[in-house]
């Protein structure tokens, strides 16, 4: 017998009138599954900031379909041909520097700016060309997930444990996830996973989300501070480590929320291998290693008072970059959508873009 369809969360669709978006806001989970409504770029831009919307993948669908709502919105107010062009040109702008190191932002704002290179008759179908454009990003979000996650739940056997960091299931993307895809894909081919949620201090998307995401799934999930990771690696080690990505060099060193890189090295000690799932539109070829990747520095009330209460002086200073680099040769594996690489990365990295492009 097949197991029952599991609840999926659904994060982004376009408001019924086609000129906004409405997000599940992150920020408000695991108490309030709230929905907001963006109509307008410093919305769609907070919203980026702000983590409520959050994940590489997410962030770039957010990105591409508010710069097709607010060119819907500008065509209904009568906006000429060449004011639409200045203004897509000046919302990509804003919401690229929303958050620079998810590379899939940048990517989505260059497709679209790729539609107004092209000839149009008025400026209203450029708006609906943009909003085709925004729509294909995600319907492609979604079948890259659901490759991935195929790709990865071989991997996986009956019984096993994964350990995984921040989130990057459902919240983190349009589809199924990315680190999570084969978690889903297995349980739904029958196999029996438990998940050990890193809490992914300090604004803690795995215990806020990774869990509430799995929970609602009905997938076994289970919390621990990141701290703790390491007695559990030494005590009941897991089989295996799923992470997502936020940009991928070309060499295939790794950005993602910072915690990750600590937990690779808990991963090579004890002989876990350490994987890492993101569709190629994170990998960034003109990064050649990940000390060319920037790096965002957080809010320092993140740290101080991330939750309401001050948790530390103040006026103390505090280092809060939201990322780290995990070296590739501390990575067992990256999947992709077109298959599991291994190291070295550098060629199948680039093939595997190169055939996405082709696509």
């Amino acid at each position: 017998m097949n197991p029952p369809p599991m609840a999926i969360p659904e994060t982004i669709r376009w408001t019924p009138d086609g000129m906004g978006l409405v997000i599940l806001d992150q920020t408000r989970l695991p108490d309030e599954r709230v929905e907001l409504e963006l109509r307008d770029v410093r919305a769609v831009e907070e919203a980026i900031q702000s983590l409520r919307v959050r994940g590489a993948p997410l962030i770039g669908i957010t990105a591409a379909l508010g710069l097709a709502a607010l060119a819907r919105q500008a065509v209904a107010a009568g906006a000429t041909l060449e004011e639409l062009h200045a203004s897509v040109e000046g919302w990509s702008g804003r919401l690229y520097e929303a958050r620079p190191t998810a590379v899939n932002l940048g990517w989505a704002l260059r497709r679209l700016a790729s539609v107004t290179d092209t000839d149009f008759a008025d400026a209203g179908a450029l708006a609906e060309r943009l909003a085709q454009e925004a729509d294909a990003i995600h319907a492609e979000d979604r079948r890259m997930c659901r490759a991935i996650g195929e790709h990865a739940a071989a991997l996986l056997e009956d019984g096993d444990a994964v350990i995984t960091h921040c989130n990057a299931g459902s919240l983190a993307t349009g589809g199924i996830g990315t680190a999570l895809a084969p978690v889903y894909v297995a349980t739904e081919a029958g196999k029996r996973i438990r998940v050990f949620a890193d809490e992914t201090r300090p604004l803690l998307q795995g215990s806020r989300l990774t869990a509430w995401e799995l929970s609602q799934a009905g997938i076994e999930v289970t919390v621990l501070a990141d701290n703790m990771a390491g007695s559990l690696f030494a005590s009941n080690p897991p089989d295996i480590v799923f992470v997502g990505s936020d940009r991928i060099a070309a060499n295939g060193d790794v950005a993602n929320k910072i915690g990750t890189y600590p937990l690779a090295v808990l991963a090579r000690h004890h002989g876990v291998p350490f994987y890492v799932l993101a569709p190629t539109s994170t990998v960034d070829l003109d990064s050649a290693t990940g000390a060319e990747i920037p790096i965002e520095h957080r809010s320092p009330d993140e740290i101080r008072k991330g939750f309401g209460k001050l948790t530390a002086p103040a006026d103390v200073a505090v280092y809060s970059p939201a990322f780290d680099i995990t070296p590739a040769d501390l990575i067992a594996g990256i999947v992709t959508e077109w298959g599991i690489h291994r190291p070295p990365y550098g060629a199948s990295l680039a093939e595997a873009v190169e055939r996405a492009r082709a696509t």
